[in-house]
């Protein structure tokens, strides 16, 4: 019986789970808040507040001005979709894809 070689399995936090919006805003993270990590160990769908990637309140902030300056577009601190917005890094990417400007 002959076997046949199998394709690899990505490794976690391959950079091919991310789109390239989603690489885009993971290096933003680990530039603007010098981060212990490579943006490609950033999981999409992984917690950005508390547990996951351990952000909190203050590096939230500090990202909203980013993406803000980057993208041409407010974050505000009193939007009630701000837990939603910042869950995950797709959620950040799919919120900045719909509002950045031009």
């Amino acid at each position: 019986m002959s076997s046949t070689a199998q394709p690899p399995i990505p490794a976690v936090g391959d950079a091919a789970q991310q789109t390239p919006l989603e690489h885009e805003i993971a290096v933003l993270l680990v530039e603007s808040l010098n981060l212990e990590t490579v943006p490609e160990k950033i999981l999409p769908d992984e917690p950005l507040y508390g547990e996951g990637l351990g952000l909190d309140s203050i590096d939230i902030l500090e990202v909203a001005l980013e993406v803000s300056r980057r993208y041409g577009f407010q974050l505000r601190s009193d939007d009630e979709r701000n837990q939603q917005i910042f869950q995950s890094l797709r959620s950040l990417a799919s919120h900045v894809a719909e509002h950045r400007a031009g």
